[in-house]
């Protein structure tokens, strides 16, 4: 835990797989000021120590994050973990060599038992087309809208589900008709279809199917083996389970997919050898996908829920086919369920980064999940407020219900680390910030996995809040270089270079009552750059702007609205720019899924020369509530005299950035 009041400079952030050991180091008990990481391991080592104390305090850890009254960031990922407890015998018996046919993630929902008759598919925005003769006879090369998420999903055979769920309900002529599409799918593309990007990206997916078909024949004709005349289907399936082999997508939730898809051929079939590879690459590819902090590697909020799911039904698969998962996929889970706790807005949403869409927390009953999901309906609260994870991922909160209501609290996340991959965006030092029961900053979104424009933008620093640089094409790793995690403000300090010769640092200071983001951008550079400070805002806002220094938004009759500030700060201030709906250069957009976009106002703070400097403050308030400030000097810093809604409150301007609440 940090020290109260304390500023802490950080560590090198260990992003590899090789983990410094943990030794004991006696200067941590004599008060002395150290790195965040080390600071938080005397907290970890007094919970450690009580955990192998009690075993009823273990009960309560499993349900509620680490924390007491104050901030804490996240467990250290050196340290070494408390081993998960054994997992207790399941009170019925559980069948074995069982593999459970999945859902069909709803994408046969779209695609009724009639339309497969005509061999018509759909997908997503895409008007429900004709891919075939009307007899099965599908044309697996067609692609209308030339979008990859289309062309996949026809690939994973997935539409299929309502067809195979009533052959299995022994509706012959719904088995005759979904067995003959997948077969002309084997027949059409034979092993082996790497070259087919679609058909190889839905692999694993197909793979599920066949084996859910499968199933349906067996149960369906009332019978325990497969008839000769469905032969190819175990056929295809040693195909697939040869092709998951030979092309492994790694250790990310393809990579998990993919082998759960193996290990059910193997359990299907019997054969052990599948089995025993698709397990090794789960107990292997766990240690990648979920961090000992919780964070995934994907580098995306939607995507670490997802994964969560995914890694759940490893573990039932496994078990369910006579395989001991072990314990350390169910203890990063763990890890997973308070991250994504932490992570949840009062809104009850996951904020949008990296490739996520709005997703609403799920209330998995049982873990810190429940009081999340339900916006503290259900569940016990907890009690950390405040989560720093070395993947670069900054959670905080004025609280969890305790003396506003749920939905009144203010959130918000601040996103650092290394460089983008896999989901990731291009959204380091970006903000996301709810208050007042709604959204105040949000972010550009996901625009789905078409390569084009749109994508390019969404992946990009502009769909972010973060100063831009023009010229900057980089994906930077950020460093963060300081924080002070207080009761009633938190400040962060970032730092990275996003191109050649520039450098940008910002700083962060979260308030609570009044609830308020005070931030500074610094970028400096050899060259003339264009720099900006965006500021991404909902959609259904319109943005009055007053002078250089004040733009606010609001929704037409709401009770809430957002002062946002340009503070004169070394520098002079330039003429606010509200940008909404552009598409030549693209900006002013919100996806909140990837088939749902709209024009999102954008405030700009803009800077041109070498060096820029940008002070912001972001204040959500009630609709009649008045903002104001001053400024004035003590030395050689600035103090920031704010008035919100009736409370004035003082913020100091070091000259190094440290930002600090006074008052």
């Amino acid at each position: 835990m940090t020290p109260h009041g304390q500023i802490h400079h950080h560590t090198a952030l260990a992003f590899g797989t090789g983990l410094p050991e943990f030794r004991y180091r006696p200067e941590l008990d004599k008060g002395e000021t150290m790195p965040a990481r080390h600071l938080r391991t005397r907290t970890t080592l007094r919970l450690t120590t009580a955990l192998l104390a009690s075993a009823a305090v273990l009960a309560v850890v499993l349900v509620a994050p680490w924390g007491g009254t104050e901030p804490e960031a996240a467990p250290d990922p050196t340290m070494s973990q408390t081993p998960e407890p054994p997992t207790p015998p399941p009170t019925t018996p559980v069948r074995r060599d069982v593999y459970t046919c999945p859902a069909y993630s709803g994408i046969d929902r779209t695609n009724p038992l009639a339309n497969l008759y005509k061999d018509t598919f759909t997908w997503g925005t895409t008007p429900p087309t004709k891919v075939g003769d009307g007899r099965g006879n599908i044309n697996w090369r067609l692609n209308p809208d030339n979008n990859p998420s289309w062309y996949m999903w026809l690939h994973s055979l997935r539409w299929l589900g309502q067809g195979i769920a009533a052959g299995g309900r022994g509706d012959k002529a719904a088995l005759q008709r979904v067995s003959t599409i997948a077969r002309d799918w084997v027949n059409d593309n034979p092993y082996s279809w790497k070259s087919d990007v679609g058909a190889y990206e839905s692999t694993m997916h197909r793979t599920n199917v066949l084996i859910c078909l499968r199933q349906a024949v067996l149960s369906g004709l009332h019978v325990g083996k497969l008839p000769l005349t469905y032969a190819w289907l175990d056929k295809a399936l040693l195909d697939h389970a040869w092709f998951l082999q030979k092309n492994y997508s790694g250790d990310w939730n393809h990579g998990t997919d993919e082998s759960i898809a193996l290990f059910g051929i193997g359990c299907t079939l019997m054969r052990s050898d599948l089995k025993k590879v698709a397990a090794n690459r789960l107990t292997t590819a766990i240690k990648t996908s979920i961090d000992t902090q919780g964070s995934t590697n994907e580098q995306s909020t939607g995507y670490a829920q997802f994964n969560y799911a995914l890694w759940g039904r490893a573990v039932d698969v496994l078990r369910k086919c006579g395989v001991d998962p072990g314990t350390t996929i169910m203890a990063r889970r763990r890890e997973l369920a308070k991250w994504l706790a932490l992570a949840t807005n009062s809104l009850g949403n996951l904020p949008q980064l990296g490739d996520s869409e709005v997703v609403r927390t799920v209330p998995v009953t049982g873990t810190v999940l429940e009081y999340a999901g339900t916006l503290g309906a259900r569940g016990i609260r907890p009690t950390q407020r405040i989560g720093i994870f070395d993947a670069g991922y900054i959670f905080g909160r004025t609280g969890w219900g305790e003396t506003r209501a749920f939905t009144q609290e203010s959130t918000y996340s601040i996103r650092f680390g290394p460089s983008q991959k896999l989901h990731g965006h291009n959204d380091h030092t970006s903000i996301t910030y709810t208050s007042h029961g709604r959204d105040i900053l949000i972010d550009g979104g996901h625009a789905g996995y078409k390569a084009d424009d749109w994508r390019f933008w969404a992946r990009s620093q502009f769909a972010h809040n973060e100063l831009t640089v023009k010229s900057a094409t980089g994906h930077p790793e950020t460093e963060l270089v300081r924080s002070s995690l207080k009761a009633t403000s938190e400040f962060y300090e970032l730092h990275d270079s996003p191109g050649a010769g520039v450098d940008r640092t910002r700083d962060v200071l979260v308030l609570k009552d009044p609830d308020l983001m005070v931030v500074l951008d610094r970028g400096t550079s050899d060259a003339e750059q264009e720099y900006s400070a965006l500021w991404h805002l909902p959609a259904d806002q319109q943005v009055v702007v007053s002078g250089n220094d004040r733009a606010v938004a609001a929704r037409p009759g709401d009770r809430v609205k957002t002062t946002l500030l340009q503070i004169p700060y070394r520098q002079e201030t330039t003429p606010i720019e509200v940008t909404s709906g552009e598409q030549d250069p693209i900006q002013g957009w919100h996806y909140r899924t990837i088939d749902k976009r709209q024009p999102a106002p954008v405030v700009k703070f803009n800077r041109s020369g070498e060096n820029a400097t940008v002070l912001s403050v972001i204040a959500p308030t009630r609709s009649n509530a008045k903002v104001s400030y001053t400024t004035s000097w003590r030395g050689d810093r600035m103090l920031l005299n704010l008035t919100v809604d009736g409370t004035t409150t003082v913020v100091g301007v070091a000259p190094d950035g440290t930002l600090q609440r006074v008052k």
